[in-house]
This record gives structure tokens, sequence and C-alpha cells, in this order.
């Protein structure tokens, strides 16, 4: 291992156990755990130096798609970590449902607002979140409401970025280390376009599909009649041909869509954003 490499590990190493520490640190936590990469290792790490102490709580939102839901339990359960939900009603807001850019703002403040009352009722000093190095460059008004409640972010002050947590999950043997980039199901609709239950489980049900079709990193974009199915670059080219062409639209016209695109600049993050006026995402 050269130089450069060895630095880079003890570095990598460092940060780990300035995380560690700031856990311990904290005597007892709340983790605001999706599932995703970022909150299982956290959730993960919160157990490792608090076992019983740290509790991962996974929203019961329509907005969670089932799937992750499933694969949250599975880990909490693989790992011996507390895990439990809580209802979150964010739907009943009509802030949220008429899907402002702040929608992601009211969201949270929801699930924070939650996790402060089963922190008070539990005696838990501390709600901690997932949030990443990488996540403070974009657009996330969802950081807002977490300043507002006054919600940690142990990787943050660890200085951990997405590829790093990646890195050290894949080292403790986790199984989400490689998880693709998850947000929820009300991200696929496009500002402007009320955020409804029954839209959201629509938008389940193909990206199902999708994944039963073998694709692994995608988003189904709800534009009304209109479903634009993003794709992963590298998986792009099995998607460019009349025989895929055909299993799409056998997947989403019976859902109620009455057009089926397939967006040629594939997946990326936060595609919605790209429409939002420059002032919209200060």
């Amino acid at each position: 291992m050269g130089i450069v490499a060895v630095a880079e590990k003890a570095a990598l190493e460092s940060k780990q156990r300035a995380l560690l520490d700031s856990l311990s640190g904290m005597g007892g936590v709340i983790v605001a755990y999706s599932g995703g990469a970022d909150s299982a290792y956290l959730a993960w790490a919160a157990h490792r130096v608090l076992g019983r102490r740290a509790l991962a709580v996974t929203a019961d939102s329509a907005s969670l798609p089932e799937s992750h839901k499933r694969d949250a339990e599975q880990f909490a359960q693989a790992w011996g970590i507390r895990h439990e939900y809580v209802h979150t009603r964010e739907f009943d807001n009509a802030d949220y449902s008429k899907n402002g850019p702040d929608r992601c703002f009211h969201c949270k403040d929801e699930l924070f607002t939650r996790l402060e009352e089963m922190a008070r009722d539990r005696g838990i000093e501390y709600v901690v979140y997932g949030v990443n190095m990488d996540d403070l460059g974009d657009y996330r008004p969802g950081q807002r409401a977490a300043k507002l409640h006054r919600v940690k972010a142990p990787l943050v002050e660890a200085g951990l970025y997405k590829a790093e947590i990646r890195e050290l999950s894949r080292k403790a043997g986790l199984a989400t280390w490689d998880r693709p980039a998850a947000a929820c199901l009300s991200s696929r609709i496009p500002y402007g376009t009320p955020v409804t239950i029954e839209n959201v489980k629509i938008v389940e049900k193909g990206e199902e599909a999708l994944r039963a079709l073998g694709f692994r990193q995608f988003r189904v974009r709800f534009h009304g009649d209109l479903a634009r199915i993003e794709i992963a670059p590298e998986e792009l080219p099995r998607a460019l041909n009349p025989d895929m062409a055909r299993a799409f639209t056998g997947i989403f016209k019976p859902l109620g869509f009455h057009y089926v695109t397939l967006d040629l600049e594939g997946y990326r993050q936060g595609s919605l954003n790209e429409i939002l006026p420059a002032q919209a995402v200060r």
C-alpha cells in the first residue's frame, strides 16, 4: 500500500472514530432512519457505541416505498438495532400537498416534530439524521427543518462524504454500502402538481415493476398523463430497444398514463430542481 493510500485510510478511520466518539458522548439518540446507505450507517454506528440507548425510527408514511420499509426492517434485524415506526401526517398539511419548492421542509418538519415528541416521551436527549457533506451543496429544504428542530448531523460533524460512508459501510460488512440513492416518492411529482397518496402509489407501482425488470437506479417522474422514466446512464443501453419499450408501455399504460417516455439524459438526482429559478434554491 502506497503512502497516499495509507494516509487516506488513516484519515477515513479518524473520521469514523470522531463519529463514534460524538455519538457515544450523546448518551442516547433517536436516529431518523429511512434504510438508505447514510441513515443505515448512522444507525449502525449509534448502535455500536450506544447499544439499546440508540433507537432507529422510520417514518410510516405513504411517501416511503414499502420496499424501503422492508429493507430498513431487515437491516435493523440483521444487526440487532432497536427499530420502530412513527406515523407521520404530512399529507394532511396543505403546505405539503400543494407541492411547492419547499415541500421537503414541511415533510421533515412533520417527521422531526414526531421524533421530538418520541424523544421527550422516552427521555432521549438527541435526535440525529443522516445528512452528509455532499448534501450541503444541494437544494435540500429539509436541512432548514433540521436546524429549526435542532436535529444533529453527526456525519457532517465528522466531515464524512457519501463515498466515504459507502467505503466505511463496505468495510463494516453492511449490505447497504452500495445501495442506490433513494428519495421519498413525493420527489417524483413536479413542483406545483399536488402530491396525493394516490399519485405517489402509482409511482411506487411503476418503480416496483422497473425493479422487477432488473433495473437498479431509476426514477419514475409523474407528469399527469405522462410518465417520464429516468434510468442510470450505464443501464440506458438495455432500456433503449423496442422490446423494452413495449415492456415499459405494458407497465405504465395500465397505471393510467396515456404517454410513456424515456429521458435520454438518464437518471440524475434532483432533476425536478433543474427548472426552479435560481432564487428558489438559495
